[in-house]
């Protein structure tokens, strides 16, 4: 690698603002706050979603595209499957 060149990669405490989930990682970031984290002390960045409080990972997401076009169709006009009977 050259030399001078490449941003200064350390140690981060990132912490959701949401629900204040923290957890250390490597990263380039640069912030005047610190906190001090399992015995040591980091620069400190806030973000707005982590995996804490993302609604994929919480399981708390909404499928608003469970149905099939057709199907919204179907239901919204109460027709019903004629080969159903059969």
């Amino acid at each position: 690698m050259k030399q001078g060149i490449h941003p200064d990669y350390h140690k981060v405490v990132f912490m959701d603002s949401s629900t204040g989930f923290k957890f250390v990682a490597g990263s380039t970031k640069q912030s005047k706050e610190t906190v001090e984290f399992e015995g040591e002390e980091y620069p400190l960045v806030r973000v707005e979603i982590t995996s804490d409080s993302h609604p994929f990972y919480t399981g708390k997401q909404k499928f608003t595209q469970a149905d099939g076009r057709v199907d919204r169709f179907n239901k919204k006009y109460g027709f019903t499957d004629a080969n159903s009977d059969k």
